[in-house]
């Protein structure tokens, strides 16, 4: 096996848009290939609880159906304000679990609970239609962990089915200023050869930037991936280039489609 096929990316520049905590896979993953990565953390994430919604949403647990995770930031920061309160995992109830996606479901089965729903694509619409589907939701209690910039399609699709729907935000994501960041700097005199979106926020926060991502004459333009419909639909709605889409919402199959445009 030549170099070559063992580093595919090698001597590629590829920006990564993801807070950087959530980015070391993403960066170790890339960088086993061969590529220069360039971390530009488009979004902050942080934790962001109404006290008194999670005090109501906390008394009455035991009652819900369903709870349901659309992210791996909603599983940490819910877990880390039930931990707070509770010693026993048994306080969960019954509930089931159902989520979005592999990696919130990994995020689930890390604390060795069980993952009930997972839709074969990870989009919100999915997973409605895998809920409706298993099983009568009317008057179903359902919970669903949410941020701040959350789609509501979820919640409007259960509701349709007539099931009780409650949402505990737990996390805010806001968009960061990367103006005077060295990276960015960086960025906008040479640019690079590819540059993945992992969400519609990364998204609109680099369109929101683009006077401090502005490329420079002699900077090369890369080309723009999307981790699924959701943030292409966002990039094309914003007018950002799609260059390429992961045909499910996961690094490797971004990464899959990012090396086949390489």
């Amino acid at each position: 096996m030549s170099d070559s096929d063992k580093q595919p990316l090698a001597g590629r520049r590829i920006v990564l848009t993801r807070p950087r905590e959530q980015a070391v896979e993403w960066r170790q993953k890339l960088e086993a290939l061969g590529a220069s990565v360039l971390e530009l953390p488009l979004i902050r994430v942080s934790k962001d609880v109404n006290l008194e919604t999670l005090a109501e949403v906390f008394q009455g647990l035991g009652s819900y159906e369903w709870i349901i995770f659309t992210s791996t930031n909603g599983v940490k920061y819910f877990f880390e304000e039930f931990h707070r309160i509770h010693d026993d995992i048994r306080a969960l109830g019954l509930m089931r679990i159902a989520v979005v996606g592999e990696a919130t479901a990994a995020a689930v089965r890390e604390k060795h609970l069980r993952v009930e729903v997972q839709p074969k694509k990870a989009n919100a619409e999915e997973l409605a239609k895998a809920l409706i589907d298993r099983e009568s939701m009317d008057s179903a209690k359902v919970l669903v962990i949410t941020g701040n910039r959350n789609r509501e399609v979820l919640v409007e699709r259960l509701e349709e089915a007539r099931a009780i729907v409650d949402c505990l935000a737990v996390y805010k994501t806001e968009e960061a200023d990367l103006g005077k960041d060295p990276v960015a700097v960086d960025f906008r005199a040479r640019g690079a050869d590819a540059i993945l979106f992992a969400s519609p926020s990364a998204a609109q926060s680099f369109f929101d930037q683009a006077a401090s991502l502005k490329l420079g004459p002699k900077a090369k333009r890369p080309l723009a991936g999307s981790i699924g419909p959701s943030t292409t639909a966002t990039m094309k709605q914003l007018g950002l280039p799609v260059d390429f889409e992961a045909t499910e919402a996961s690094l490797d199959s971004l990464v899959t489609a990012l090396l086949k445009k390489m």
